[in-house]
């Protein structure tokens, strides 16, 4: 049976597809920046952080749908979603940093974690659908 799309719901989604644009944007942006005209002195360091501003619109995005949604179930159904990925974020971060301290995985970068999150996020909605 098709539910149709709460308004929240379509707003969260046109924030998400925005802020996902605009990081891909700014991610090219910057890497051929500092490939090309690396910023000299302490301007480096809010031009290398510019990355990070539409992953954080995103987290605002699902905050901001988080109240704006008025059916309490799909509400609870996102914040279920959350847990899940958090917790399979955070656990998968735990394990990596423990192998990488004593069975010698590579480094990986601290900004993983988002892109880690964001896995574990997409596969609990996933699961969120099947759970119907």
């Amino acid at each position: 049976m098709f539910t149709p799309r709460s308004p929240a719901l379509t707003r969260y989604q046109w924030r998400v597809g925005l802020a996902s644009i605009a990081y891909v944007a700014i991610i090219f942006a910057v890497g051929w920046l500092f490939r090309h005209h690396p910023p000299a002195g302490v301007l480096r360091y809010p031009v290398a952080a510019l990355p990070a501003l539409p992953i954080i619109a995103v987290f605002a995005a699902l905050g901001r749908y988080l109240v704006d949604e008025g059916d309490e179930y799909q509400r609870m159904m996102m914040v279920r979603q959350v847990l899940w990925g958090t917790g399979g974020a955070m656990a998968l971060c735990t394990i990596w940093g423990f192998v990488e301290t004593y069975a010698a995985l590579p480094h990986l970068p601290l900004y993983f974690a988002a892109v880690i999150w964001f896995g574990c996020f997409g596969i609990a909605g996933c699961a969120r659908w099947i759970d119907r």
